[in-house]
């Protein structure tokens, strides 16, 4: 899954109301035409594609009604009514079909483009309610028709979210998806005669999981595979479709990743805890009086998946879904934000911390990891840093070599299927040549010109241990351990340890410890703990003499900014 662009200046989020009004899209600075797109459809003026569109409707309109051989007795309005409705259509699904179109990375054309999709939704939608009684009287509207376009309002809220990392878009997503389940739009699909339409459900049901699981609504996540299960059940039962294996899988797939997660009950009220991994205001260390915050802040970040036989979905792997929460601050208010004390911006300005821009790549090639480094090393803020998180397989060099330069230690895997054996095992064809599938530290050498930090989390982590600063930028690099006790070797394809602790660090701790249920006031002692630690580093840090105040501010900075 590759996604996202970066939003210069991240709009900030206002709630749509949900499915009994307008549909409100995310603001944007100006409207534009898309140009270079090479597609002419954009070129034509607006009314000639309505006369176009008229003709073809008014031809639609009198096979829709020669059934009751009344077709000339629809009164002109009515004629009108249903025209609009079909150009609107027509048009929303032309733009949103545009979207994949899109480039993936940079910032050029896509919010434009966005927003001029919403614009017709916002239309479509509201347009639908306004004259539902006169479309389903001539038009023939039906419910998972009206489903469909609330579907597609929903994944454009999504695919915002991707673009932008603001999780309020995804809170967006969720309203519009709970409300087609909840109004049933789709439970008349099965009385039909077209597996395509069942396949539309089907798809919707995928979407809403990999939302919920993102929003951590895990009761609703195993609600949403029951009635998936049944759905597919009930689908392969009444087809006979070449894709029975396929949506069998997917519901393979959403148990495993649920279950990948460790679980954590308390036995007061047998109650499952559920946790949100997303950085809380108060989650980040106070730096001490009189200390110098620095100016770097943490502004991209390029979350790679690429191990082999991990737990995944939608193709999003378990230390991918991950890191992705770690680097998101929980939805505020951005209003109960101002004039707080220790706010360093003026009380007429709203103090919004944005959360770091994000590309998910998996399991990418060599080329467009490549591409995306490059697209985000050049767009990148002045005092930003740029996270490279690498969650791979190992690639070890097959001989050894006379120098120890930055391609002599292998590094991480890239993808490559036919050069992959048994699912696992990279092997050169001439071991005089360095390894072509494979991300090595000297590939990342250029993109030090700026502050960048790096976490490898891989088997063979230890070949960026010596990664040399050639260029005197702030440069951080973490790396995970690379053997791990035996009775955990066989936990990876759940997930990997360290990125848990990474990501939580008190139900990593348990779960290597053995305990999955324990006592409330317990449980809540354990976070008291967590929290003493974590202050306990940064007075660490600060008294440290090692580390010099600028480098130290920098480093705390860039942890409570991104």
């Amino acid at each position: 899954m590759v996604r996202g662009a970066r939003q210069p200046q991240q709009p900030r989020s206002r709630l749509a109301p949900r499915l009994t009004g307008t549909v409100e899209k995310p603001p944007r600075k100006r409207r534009s035409s898309i140009r270079g797109s090479g597609d002419s459809r954009y070129s034509q003026s607006q009314g000639e594609r309505y006369q176009h569109f008229t003709e073809k409707t008014e031809f639609a309109l009198k096979e829709i009604m020669s059934s009751g051989g009344a077709e000339d007795d629809i009164p002109q309005g009515e004629r009108k009514t249903v025209t609009d409705f079909c150009y609107l259509l027509d048009k929303s699904k032309q733009l949103f079909n545009g979207l994949r179109d899109l480039p993936q990375y940079g910032q050029k054309q896509w919010q434009s483009y966005f927003g001029r999709t919403f614009d017709v939704y916002t239309k479509l939608w509201k347009f639908q309610q306004q004259h539902r009684q006169v479309l389903d009287n001539r038009y023939g509207l039906k419910r998972w028709q009206i489903g469909e376009i609330a579907s597609k309002i929903g994944q454009l809220y999504y695919h915002y979210y991707l673009r932008t990392s603001e999780t309020s878009y995804l809170n967006e997503a969720f309203s519009f998806y709970s409300a087609i389940r909840q109004r049933s739009y789709y439970s008349q699909v099965n009385k039909e005669d077209r597996p395509e339409l069942v396949v539309k459900k089907l798809r919707y049901y995928a979407r809403f999981i990999v939302v919920c699981l993102l929003l951590n609504k895990m009761d609703v996540v195993k609600d949403l595979v029951k009635e998936l299960s049944d759905e597919i059940e009930d689908y392969t039962h009444r087809f006979n479709t070449e894709d029975q294996v396929e949506w069998n899988l997917v519901l393979q797939e959403v148990a495993a990743f649920i279950e990948a997660d460790p679980v954590m009950v308390l036995n007061d009220d047998n109650t499952i805890v559920i946790t949100s991994n997303r950085l809380a205001e108060t989650g980040a260390p106070l730096l001490e009086q009189g200390m110098i915050v620095g100016q770097l802040s943490l502004a991209d970040a390029l979350i790679i998946g690429n191990c082999n036989n991990q737990v995944k979905f939608s193709e999003l792997t378990v230390d991918m879904f991950r890191m992705l929460q770690a680097l998101e601050r929980e939805p505020m208010n951005l209003a109960s934000q101002m004039n707080k004390p220790g706010m360093q911006e003026s009380a007429d300005k709203p103090t919004r911390r944005e959360n770091p821009h994000k590309y998910l790549l998996y399991k990418p090639t060599f080329s467009q990891l490549y591409t995306f480094l490059a697209a985000s090393f050049k767009e990148l803020p002045a005092n930003s840093v740029l996270l490279i998180y690498l969650s791979a397989t190992g690639v070890f060099p097959t001989g050894r070599s006379d120098s120890e330069g930055p391609y002599d230690f292998g590094g991480v895997l890239t993808n490559s299927n036919r050069d992959i054996i048994n699912g696992d095992a990279i092997h050169k064809r001439n071991q005089s040549h360095k390894e072509m599938h494979c991300l090595h530290p000297g590939d990342l050498y250029p993109f030090t010109r700026k502050p960048l930090f790096i976490i490898v989390d891989s088997s063979n982590s230890v070949a960026y241990k010596n990664f040399t600063n050639l260029f005197g930028q702030p440069l951080v690099c973490l790396l995970s351990p690379t053997a791990y006790p035996k009775a955990l070797q066989d936990q990876s394809q759940r997930g990997s340890l360290f990125t848990l602790f990474l990501n939580n660090p008190l139900m990593a701790f348990l779960f290597v410890s053995g305990l999955s249920s324990m006592r409330r006031g317990l449980w809540e002692k354990c976070q008291e703990y967590l929290r003493k630690i974590n202050r306990d580093i940064a007075q660490l840090l600060t008294h440290s003499r090692s580390i010099g105040n600028t480098k130290l501010s920098r480093i705390i900075s860039t942890t409570a900014k991104g």
